[in-house]
């Protein structure tokens, strides 16, 4: 016979109030799924696994409305999970373990009597910019089986594949012998087990023979790299062909074809001030480019996928793990979002864009260079 456990009781094990446990149950998060002798809600082994991810995510500073999406979604089951909980967890552990090693050396220094520079402040904050961000890319960049089968296309029938500015993982091919590239530990640190080998080395040198591979591929990646176009020539070099998921800034107002840039971020269009043109990164590798729609409910949160669903712009997990919010800084940050929240609350977001309303998928830019 199953064993269940009372309200009191899991309420204790997990170091909440019954209050807590019953507004859960109010709101559909976590519902006991059974009773006791006496007629009182209980919860089986299933409530209580369901009930730990919640309250895990919790503690990790997630949101109600964001910890039901991530505890409902369908395609995650109780382990990956955990992998995702423990990839979140590792990397907040590291940045703690990395400022406390900083603090001391500063300590250390100060102690000396010796002058600490503006760089070694500002060092225990991190240097890579995914180091920052990266924490929380499990929680909601994943990959999109849409965008996926555009890419996964073009590596046509490639046997060895190098993913390059890896991440975690995703978007690399099953069924291929993949090797990956990621500078970021803590990018590293949060690749599924039984992922491909990653190789901790930059896109502008790889540490490769010429003509290793099939194909090399790299998705979402290249604007963070130091210099993209000796990046995708380093590519073009390891490989016989290369397959990049990139971004359009040639065509004429491009700053202006998603709403979020145009309306709330003008500081966007700054963010991308020195990245090369699409015509530039053709030219380096010899490719040709063609558009990749983002469907209006892209499950891999990159900057324009929630173009349709613009509440999501309000949560923190979700902006934590795009990059462009890092680059513009706290300021324009809350801005646009104080912007965003009051345009939605009195209806003017809807408004403006009712054009979307029946849209299935959008041309923002993304474009695929194959070559």
């Amino acid at each position: 016979m199953e064993e269940h456990w009372t309200v009191g009781r899991v309420a204790g094990l997990a170091g909440v109030s019954v209050r807590t446990l019953h507004h859960y149950d109010e709101i559909g998060l976590v519902r006991p799924s059974a009773r006791t002798s006496a007629g009182y809600r209980a919860y089986s082994a299933g409530d209580v696994e369901k009930l730990r991810e919640v309250l895990a995510y919790r503690r990790l500073g997630f949101g109600l409305r964001e910890v039901a999406e991530l505890v409902g979604d369908p395609s995650t089951d109780a382990v990956a999970q955990l992998r995702r909980l423990r990839g979140l967890m590792l990397e907040r552990r590291d940045r703690a373990d990395a400022m406390v090693a900083a603090i001391d050396r500063e300590l250390g220094t100060r102690a000396k009597g010796l002058r600490v520079t503006p760089e070694e402040q500002l060092g225990m904050l991190g240097a890579r910019l995914y180091d920052a961000i990266g924490g929380a890319y499990t929680a909601t960049r994943r990959t999109d089986p849409r965008i996926a089968a555009q890419i996964w296309d073009a590596l046509g029938d490639a046997e060895t594949v190098l993913n390059v500015g890896a991440g975690t993982g995703s978007y690399e091919p099953a069924g291929r012998d993949v090797t990956a590239v990621e500078p970021s530990a803590v990018m590293r640190a949060q690749r599924p087990a039984g992922s491909a080998p990653c190789v901790a080395a930059a896109a502008e040198s790889l540490p490769f023979e010429d003509r290793s591979f099939d194909v090399a591929m790299a998705v979402s990646t290249v604007h963070h790299w130091g210099d993209p176009i000796a990046g995708l020539r380093e590519m073009r070099r390891v490989a016989r062909r290369v397959v990049v998921l990139t971004f359009d800034t040639d065509e004429p107002g491009w700053q202006d074809r998603f709403w979020l840039a145009r309306d709330y971020l003008p500081e966007f269009a700054a963010v991308l001030t020195e990245f090369p043109s699409l015509a530039g990164m053709t030219d380096a590798i010899g490719a040709r480019a063609e558009p990749v729609p983002i469907p209006w409910d892209c499950a891999d949160g990159l900057f324009e996928a929630y173009w349709r669903r613009p509440g999501a712009y309000l949560e923190d997990h979700v902006r934590r793990a795009m990059s462009v919010w890092t680059r513009v800084g706290p300021q324009a940050e809350q801005r646009a979002v104080r912007s965003l929240g009051d345009d939605l609350g009195s209806g003017r977001w809807a408004e403006r864009n009712s054009d979307l309303a029946d849209l299935d998928a959008a041309d923002l830019g993304l474009r695929l260079l194959t070559a």
